[in-house]
């Protein structure tokens, strides 16, 4: 009777320890950015599962959304595989859907990167700025620059 007992629970645990597991592998990430110099325009958040197109190809990213620029922008992204993610962030404050630069490339909008990395010669590399997604919501803070 016992060991029927025992099978039967061992059965029952390996159908539910793996759902359970299952369910927790997914989470939010919200992005809040500070430093937005001018409320006019829109910030366009980028988020990027590899260093494929990190940071300047939009159309590479995971994810990407634009919101109406304030003193303080968030933007969530819901149901994301736990995992190393960077973050691209500009301040398109004349809306025209790219981060605008001068004749030598400098940008003359106001931009961002996940863990704020100091900027010197160019932007930094995917794990410079690659943050851990885990949980049920990860939250990760970005100051924009300005030149």
């Amino acid at each position: 009777m016992q060991k029927t007992i025992l099978a039967v629970l061992t059965v029952l645990a390996s159908a539910i320890i793996p759902t359970m597991a299952q369910a927790n592998t997914r989470g939010s990430l919200r992005i809040v950015v500070d430093g937005i110099r001018q409320q006019q325009g829109q910030v366009c958040v980028s988020l990027f599962a590899g260093s494929q197109g990190f940071p300047d190809r939009g159309d590479r990213a995971a994810r990407a959304q634009c919101v109406p620029a304030g003193k303080r922008t968030a933007v969530t992204f819901e149901n994301i595989a736990f995992g190393n993610y960077a973050i691209a962030v500009y301040h398109d404050r004349n809306g025209n859907g790219k981060l605008d630069r001068n004749f030598l490339g400098i940008p003359t909008e106001g931009f961002g990167f996940s863990r704020n990395p100091v900027i010197r010669t160019g932007a930094p590399k995917f794990n410079e700025a690659a943050v851990f997604v885990a949980g049920t919501e990860t939250i990760a803070q970005i100051q924009l620059q300005y030149f």
